[in-house]
């Protein structure tokens, strides 16, 4: 992910980032950018060996130590020790980029109650976990900034019921609490990348990374570097006027076109034009008409 930010040097110098999902696909740039910004990056999840390479990478290469913690943001207890740890290591949270969250391909009808169940808690509880505890543990006496990462569900999400109605949640939430918190200098906003080249593409059916861009009117797809300079953007003092918003990095593929197909049924529909008032009532018509 070798790239220049088109932002000025040390823009982000002295403050301090929390990126959840900070260590693969779209965190990791926005984990790089950051850091190439001047802050002092904090990137967490779950699973230990997503974060341990991409820390070590980054401070390699950058000079400067990226921290990798690991925290389920499912679970509250958990969430509260990253805050702790955060709070130890830097006495501020200035940033916090909700990236992390997860989901499975599949029609509703499949889904389990706890496949649901787990998609739900990641994507929406475990954000709501992440927002209230920056909240409470720093900004609202301080304030702050968040970026909560969505998705493009915006005329519904086939094969991603789970993840497009957490999605949806959160996007109400962040609106929400742009409005409760606004008096703590608190500014939370959305990003809401579309159909991005990353690693986390592998997962996808096959033949659908190759017909995506054909649905997208700038027929590409995204990178996730446009990605992190939008979050960047919400994060910076360009950005101080803006909360509660969601700004759509998808090429406009949100609004024209689609890559779930809908078989057509076994006979046509009936395409059968009805008549006309006068010609189902010809005896009332008025002659003077055609």
């Amino acid at each position: 992910m070798a790239f220049e930010s088109m932002f000025r040097e040390g823009l982000f110098e002295g403050r301090v980032a929390l990126v959840s999902g900070g260590g693969t696909g779209l965190g990791a740039a926005i984990s790089e950018e950051l850091a190439r910004l001047g802050a002092r990056v904090v990137i967490a999840s779950r699973k230990r060996e997503n974060v341990e390479p991409t820390a070590r990478g980054l401070s390699r290469d950058l000079g400067r130590e990226i921290v990798p913690l690991v925290c389920n943001i499912r679970e509250r207890a958990q969430v509260e020790a990253l805050y702790d740890e955060v709070l130890r290591r830097f006495g501020r949270l200035d940033f916090l980029v909700n990236n992390g969250g997860g989901q499975f391909p599949g029609n509703a009808d499949t889904y389990t109650d706890k496949g649901f169940k787990a998609v739900i808690d990641t994507n929406l509880t475990g954000t709501w976990n992440m927002c209230q505890l920056a909240a409470q543990r720093f900004m609202s006496a301080h304030g702050g900034r968040i970026v909560n990462i969505v998705a493009n569900m915006w005329r519904g999400f086939p094969n991603l019921m789970h993840t497009g109605a957490a999605r949806a949640a959160v996007v109400n939430m962040t609106r929400t609490l742009a409005i409760e918190w606004a008096s703590q200098g608190i500014r939370i906003n959305c990003v809401a990348p579309g159909t991005i080249l990353t690693t986390g593409m592998r997962v996808y059916p096959p033949g659908m990374i190759e017909a995506a861009w054909h649905q997208i009117p700038l027929k590409r797809l995204g990178r996730a570097e446009e990605v992190s300079a939008a979050v960047c953007y919400l994060l910076s003092p360009a950005a101080d006027f803006i909360t509660g918003e969601t700004l759509r990095v998808d090429g406009g593929g949100s609004l024209w076109g689609s890559i779930f197909e809908i078989p057509d049924p076994p006979q046509p529909p009936d395409l059968t034009i009805p008549p006309s008032p006068a010609q189902r009532w010809p005896e009332f018509a008025d002659e003077s008409q055609d």
